[in-house]
């Protein structure tokens, strides 16, 4: 099965299908990834579930099972499925008991979720799904309410019916001078503006794909973050903020619009400048092959996302209150902020206990003013 990108013919929005051994759209799957275009949710976001839902129903074709008559057992032997290597599911090899997982506990829990939402969606819009529904799991030790094992996939607060234990991973971040390196690895002030902002900003690279002139204040010194629909595909996750920046910043951005922007006329602040078409707005492609160029030359092993991660982590080591790092991340709620980036470092621990007077300084202070 094949996982294929669409254009809407009305609005030309990105979206996913899936496509089965004859190249014919599953029409499930499709519905389901069609809504999820409608309600604008990111095209990143539709094009993952299309490959969840790939390697659902490509189980499930391989066992003959109806996509409405799967059972709690199918799902155990769906995850067990997934922890093999391709080969292996297609029974061309054996896989020996020492060989690691495929599918790590983490996407195997991704995956569920998809496949909840999946049956949630067909389920509100008459879908008979009678011998799944039907799989009943008691609400908790002393409750009486009997729920369908699914309504515990994706979403719900409560424990699911099925879910691996998935060891945490804590954000990656880059020292300040890993930053500094990439930085000066930059042969334009575009690129280096593009870094500069991600890592002064903690800005999701879609958002800075979408910045606009409008949206920079050199004046008050801010960068707005703002929803709105962009020829380059780039999004807005977070939701619209403010977010103050240095005046390094803004020197390099006018400097950027001096010596290489220079007359031309072309809302969007990072554009093709020496190749493609010129003015053109910059895709994620574009700062995927600047990312790879990058690591080329220094050495150093980095995302576009490490930069938000750095900022987060680093604000809050300068012991900025969270709710504050909160607003500039735009995450919805602080518990968020804190269960992303709430990891320390031994020092950071052993710096609060002292402050706290539990532990004596291991180096000595400066006397406090009189």
């Amino acid at each position: 099965m094949l996982v294929q990108r669409v254009l809407d013919a009305d609005d030309g929005d990105t979206s996913w299908t899936v496509l089965d051994e004859r190249y014919a759209v599953l029409e499930p799957v499709d519905f389901f990834l069609a809504h999820l275009t409608r309600i604008e949710r990111s095209p990143t976001t539709v094009r993952s579930y299309a490959f969840d839902l790939r390697d659902y129903f490509t189980f499930l074709h391989s066992r003959q099972i109806d996509w409405t008559a799967v059972v709690l057992e199918d799902l155990g032997r769906f995850v067990a499925w997934l922890r093999l290597t391709p080969d292996a599911r297609r029974g061309t090899v054996t896989t020996l008991p020492t060989v690691a997982p495929y599918c790590s506990a983490g996407t195997i829990n991704r995956k569920l979720s998809a496949i909840g939402s999946f049956y949630r969606f067909h389920a509100r819009h008459g879908v008979k799904c009678d011998d799944l529904l039907s799989a009943m799991k008691p609400g908790g030790a002393a409750s009486t309410e009997w729920r369908p094992f699914l309504a515990h996939l994706g979403g719900s607060r409560k424990s699911r019916t099925i879910k691996l234990p998935a060891q945490r991973r804590l954000p990656r971040t880059l020292t300040p001078e890993h930053v500094g390196a990439v930085i000066a690895a930059c042969d334009h002030l575009r690129d280096q503006l593009l870094f500069t902002i991600l890592s002064g900003t903690g800005m999701r690279v879609g958002e800075v794909l979408g910045l606009r002139h409008e949206d920079i204040d050199p004046a008050g010194s801010l960068i707005r973050v703002r929803a709105r629909r962009n020829s380059n595909y780039a999004r807005v996750k977070s939701g619209q903020r403010e977010i103050p920046v240095s005046a390094a910043l803004i020197r390099l951005y006018t400097d950027y619009l001096v010596y290489e922007y220079q007359d031309l006329d072309c809302d969007y602040v990072f554009v093709n400048l020496w190749s493609g078409p010129h003015g053109q707005a910059w895709k994620y492609w574009n700062v995927t092959d600047l990312i790879g160029r990058i690591r080329s030359q220094t050495g150093i092993t980095f995302t576009a996302h490490m930069f938000r991660h750095t900022y987060a982590t680093e604000l809050l080591q300068r012991r900025v209150p969270a709710e504050v790092v909160q607003k500039l991340l735009g995450h919805a709620s602080v518990t968020t902020t804190i269960g992303t980036y709430a990891h320390l470092q031994i020092s950071d621990v052993r710096t609060a206990l002292e402050v706290a007077g539990w532990l004596e300084p291991t180096t000595p202070r400066p006397p406090a003013d009189s």
